[in-house]
């Protein structure tokens, strides 16, 4: 099901936002006009990543420094480790993220 989260002048390039869609907790980031979504809580310690640091496509958490990249929810430094991510879409200028049922 897809959620509007927010409009796109809402979240410029190079940031990133936190969001909720139903009961889940998002982290909104904007790479160059492409927006990408992920579970907006740290694996590590439930950190806030919506709130992180984004350095080009990494997101690093605020609490303990875990990174992501957002583009694909790998792990920085573990590939085999990957954080949820979700579709996003860009009708008009809402954005939307598709979670499950």
């Amino acid at each position: 099901m897809w959620h509007t989260v927010c409009q796109t002048a809402d979240c410029p390039p190079g940031e990133g936002r936190e969001l909720v869609a139903g009961e889940q907790l998002l982290a909104l980031f904007n790479i160059n006009g492409t927006f990408y979504a992920m579970d907006g809580i740290c694996p590590h310690s439930g950190g806030p990543l919506g709130k992180g640091r984004l350095t080009g496509c990494m997101v690093t958490c605020p609490w303990h420094g875990w990174q992501f990249d957002v583009t694909t929810g790998r792990h920085k430094l573990n590939a085999n480790y990957t954080h949820t991510t979700f579709p996003v879409r860009v009708e008009g200028d809402e954005v939307q993220v598709e979670l499950p049922e």
